[in-house]
């Protein structure tokens, strides 16, 4: 047998794959695999790779059963399997240094690169015409002219065919081509596409451009060449640009911080960087037009609702004390309001017919679609009005603001976006009693969260309420709920005293967005109601000062 050079030890059992093994009998290594990688075979004569051998036997001395290891030669078949697991090692590792090879030389090229943009320095030419200060959305024939056709300079002001202008935005898109460098700009009111040519895409500023990145930029307005495309099929061929702010790149970059693919809760803790996106924008766009339309429709109605400003600092509660976020207000007990309904019904004597837009708050910690901490809250008070005439009133608010909101082809084009198989509500609405709706779950088999048949005074669930509204497919007014799951100060309907003038209003896709009622306006009713509900009146004496 011929003598090998060097023995490296190896052992599956107690041995390390790492720096803390040297491959001796002391400190073996684990797998024979990377016994090859740390001592190649050279030759077949070494080095010699040797593994522990487990072989029970018995001591002839004492009688005891035990287990000897003694070092052994590795098999040929796990010779051979290593030896091919190391061949593929060695191939990757090869293509890892010549990739490291490259990369390295790419970056030294890059650098140069960046180090001779620093050199290019681009300046306004003072003879081109004044630029005219415009907003990305502006498309006033008398502002913007849009040149067409061919030319043989990117920019060529001489027969006056394209408006110079000057803009301001940052980046929302970015493709760089040979020679050419495309951005989309945005600044909140639009969008349009910068085309930088010639010596405009050779300085550092243009080589280092990232994603919201702030400019300034001056050219000449084109149309879109025919089969191309861009945001109202026009560009800017700029024929100079500042850098008003640089933004962040590498690890910091917003496509890095708020990837398309990143969990929720990264998302919501960089809520100020999603807002850039386009998404998050239409909604924030399309929530202003519906707010703008909710104050049309109150001011045009009749009679009209004034818009007031009720606080959202209260000492009492509207929805139930289980939801009340409660502060210290200089020694007192004091909450963030959960509905201003209460101090509205205030102002009807003197001003008529109110309504506000206000933040509610309620304190209920579920991570669910219906469950926020902060809401916006759009509530109205009529006064002199009946139950009939209440639910002729929410009908034609919500049917109204929809309509305005489309009548706007901007927001209608959102709207489309957003919610594709949105539909405008049908008229009239569905009108179900909360007695007829129990029935209507029981026949159906809708049942409750426990998988109980509904009984009278259950409060219906959202998911029981979804699932009747998307079976019957338009918008219902839900009406006469029981006293016990309403508030208190609902009033009781005449002709059934178990069940109040309240309605809930549900939509198809949706389920419940609108709630209101009757009120209580008899002094002593309204006492007993405190009463039942074990409500303290002190704190409500200037609610209770409108029954007297």
């Amino acid at each position: 047998m011929a003598a090998h050079s060097k023995s490296i030890f190896f052992d599956e059992a107690s041995g390390q794959d790492d720096a803390s093994a040297d491959g001796s009998e002391s400190k073996p290594y684990k797998t024979l695999l990377f016994a090859h990688i740390q001592h190649p075979p050279i030759s077949a004569e070494g080095p010699q790779y040797l593994t522990r051998k487990k072989e029970a036997g018995t001591d002839q001395g004492t009688g005891v059963s035990e287990v000897h290891q003694d070092w052994v030669p590795a098999t040929k078949s796990a010779l051979k399997k290593a030896a091919n697991l190391f061949d593929q090692h060695k191939r990757k590792q090869a293509k890892g240094d010549e990739l490291a090879i490259r990369e390295k030389q790419e970056a030294a090229k890059r650098q140069q690169a960046l180090d001779e943009a620093k050199k290019v320095h681009i300046q306004q030419d003072p003879s081109l015409p004044k630029a005219v200060k415009i907003r990305l959305n502006e498309k006033d024939p008398t502002l913007v002219k849009l040149r067409s056709g061919e030319s043989a300079k990117d920019v060529d002001y001489s027969e006056g065919r394209g408006s110079r202008v000057r803009v301001t935005g940052r980046v929302h898109r970015l493709r760089t081509q040979k020679d050419v460098i495309f951005l989309t700009l945005q600044d909140g009111y639009g969008f349009l596409q910068v085309v930088l040519t010639g010596d405009l895409t050779k300085t550092y500023d243009a080589m280092t451009m990232t994603l919201e990145t702030s400019l300034e930029v001056f050219g000449e307005m084109w149309e879109v060449p025919p089969k191309q495309h861009a945001p109202d099929d026009r560009e800017l061929h700029a024929d100079y640009y500042t850098v008003i702010g640089k933004a962040a790149g590498d690890k910091e970059a917003i496509t890095t911080r708020v990837s398309p693919n990143a969990d929720p809760q990264t998302l919501y803790d960089n809520r100020h960087l999603v807002l850039r996106g386009e998404n998050s924008s239409s909604v924030m766009k399309v929530r202003a037009a519906l707010l703008r339309a909710f104050r049309h429709t109150y001011d045009e109605i009749t009679p009209s609702c004034l818009e007031v400003t009720p606080p959202c600092m209260v000492q009492t509660q509207v929805e139930g004390g289980a939801t009340l976020f409660a502060f210290d207000y200089y020694g007192q007990k004091a909450y963030l309001t959960q509905s201003s309904q209460l101090y509205l019904e205030t102002c009807l004597p003197s001003l008529g017919n109110v309504f506000c837009v206000a933040s509610s708050f309620r304190a209920e910690k579920f991570q669910t679609r219906r469950h926020l901490s902060e809401y916006t809250h759009i509530e109205a008070e009529l006064d002199f009005i009946t139950f009939d005439d209440l639910l002729a009133h929410l009908e034609l608010v919500m049917c109204r603001v929809v309509d305005i909101a489309l009548a706007n082809p901007q927001i209608a084009a959102l709207v489309r976006e957003l919610n594709p198989s949105f539909q405008v509500p049908e008229r009239p609405f569905k009108r179900m009693k909360y007695a007829d709706t129990i029935e209507w779950l029981r026949e159906h088999d809708i049942r409750t969260a426990e998988g109980e048949p509904h009984q009278f005074g259950d409060d219906i669930a959202e998911a029981a309420e979804r699932k009747m509204t998307d079976i019957i497919n338009r918008p219902i007014f839900l009406t006469h709920f029981p006293v016990a799951i309403k508030a208190f100060y609902m009033k009781k309907d005449p002709t059934d005293e178990r069940v109040t003038e309240s309605v809930d209003c549900l939509m198809p896709g949706v389920g419940e967005i609108v709630g209101g009622s009757m009120r209580m306006d008899d002094y002593e009713e309204l006492m007993e109601a405190y009463k039942r509900v074990e409500i303290d009146p002190a704190p409500y004496y200037w609610y209770t000062d409108q029954r007297k």
